[in-house]
C-alpha cells in the first residue's frame, strides 16, 4: 500500500475553521456530520446512500409522521 493512502475514500467538506464539527457514527462508520457555526444554527451533512455523496440538511427530521390515533379498537 503506498504511503499516505487509506482504505476509506477521502472527503473534503468546505467548513470554516471556527465551526464546531461533530461526526455521527454508526457501527464505526461516519454517516453524518453536525456542523455548528459560531453564533449560527447547526446543520447536518448526511451520507444518505453510503457512497460518499454528502447532502446538507437543516435537521435530522425526515418529515415522516406516524399516525398516533387508534385505527381499530377491540371490545
Amino acid at each position: 500500500m503506498p504511503e499516505g493512502s487509506i482504505d476509506e475514500p477521502r472527503v473534503q467538506i468546505p467548513i470554516q475553521k471556527e465551526d464546531k464539527v461533530e461526526p455521527i457514527r454508526q457501527n464505526g462508520r461516519v454517516v453524518a456530520v453536525k456542523v455548528t457555526p459560531p453564533g449560527g444554527k447547526p446543520y447536518y451533512l448526511i451520507d444518505t446512500s453510503g457512497n460518499g455523496n454528502w447532502m446538507r440538511r437543516d435537521s435530522l427530521d425526515t418529515g415522516l409522521a406516524v399516525p398516533m390515533f387508534p385505527i381499530l379498537e377491540f371490545e
